[in-house]
């Protein structure tokens, strides 16, 4: 038992879950910026939403077992935005991964990502068909490593690097997938933000001390807030100039940018309730760190 609580396709969003393995994946699929820009009639796709949720959610993707209750809260949130040709579509997807902080009612985002280039090519008669070892398709290639980099995330929150195995997974999908798809996001070159980078991050040795930090901020921190905010409060602090350490040598690291689209606002939260010292110390950090939310982070200063 893991530690503590470890389309239907129309022209509105709609919401699928299903009961599942490991995970408890949210799926939705957004077409109303296809059809108001191509008023084509794609109902040949109408099962994709399904489709999906019970690939992320069926499929056995660990050795662990799991309780109902222990699976992993996440969600994708898919919009397709461009048909050029029947059955190919290109699409963007944010993926977001929560779970449960111990002794609260509290759910906390521990991961939320943009994949700028979710294309892939699905028709009825395309078989959904995924193996760890082998390129297949887009489709199946994104849901694995995905459902890998899910997996990992959640691990690392309850045991230090204990998401390893799955990083490891997840980039041999992505080798794969470079040999086989015409994707570009699969590859090192062009956007940094992009899928390559992303796993490339995970298993990149200068930011194993942000996995460690990632653990100690969950586990040892959010999880015993309620008995200690005080040390919490410190620890947080701690993380964040070890964060700023990394980032001067590995700069727009797209790991440590996602932590903070997750992260932003319980951080403010965490430490709004710090010292006149801790406040203008917390500022100074996250202002520097996550510039875009420099004014949400100011009110620090005010409390």
């Amino acid at each position: 038992m893991k530690e503590f609580a470890l389309l239907f396709f129309a022209c509105s969003c709609l919401t699928l879950s299903v009961r599942g393995q490991e995970l408890n994946c949210r799926v939705t699929i957004n077409s109303d910026q296809l059809f108001a820009a191509q008023k084509t009639d794609f109902s040949y796709v109408s099962q994709l939403q399904g489709i999906i949720t019970e690939f992320m959610n069926n499929r056995r993707w660990t050795n662990d077992q799991f309780t109902t209750t222990e699976r992993i809260n996440c969600s994708m949130n898919i919009n397709l935005i461009k048909s050029l040709t029947q059955g190919v579509f290109e699409a963007t997807a944010q993926i977001t991964v929560t779970r449960p902080v111990y002794g609260t009612n509290y759910e906390t985002t521990t991961f939320s990502y943009v994949d700028r280039a979710f294309n892939f090519v699905y028709l009825p008669t395309t078989p959904v068909f995924f193996r760890d070892n082998q390129f297949s398709d887009d489709l199946t290639s994104l849901l694995g490593y995905y459902a890998n980099v899910i997996l990992a995330v959640d691990y690392d929150t309850f045991r230090k690097q204990g998401g390893n195995q799955f990083i490891q997974r997840a980039y041999t999908i992505t080798n794969l997938a470079q040999q086989g798809s015409p994707n570009g996001a699969w590859q090192n070159g062009g956007d940094r933000r992009n899928r390559y980078w992303l796993i490339e991050n995970l298993q990149n040795q200068q930011l194993l001390p942000f996995r460690d930090g990632f653990y100690t901020y969950h586990r040892l921190g959010l999880d015993v807030m309620a008995g200690n905010p005080v040390q919490v409060r410190k620890q947080t602090l701690d993380f964040l100039s070890q964060i700023r350490k990394i980032g001067l040598q590995l700069p727009n690291s797209v790991l440590i940018n996602s932590f903070f689209d997750a992260k932003s606002e319980e951080l403010y939260n965490i430490l709004y309730e710090g010292t006149p010292t801790e406040r203008k110390q917390s500022f100074e950090v996250l202002s520097y760190l996550d510039p875009a939310k420099t004014e949400v982070y100011r009110k620090l200063l005010y409390n």
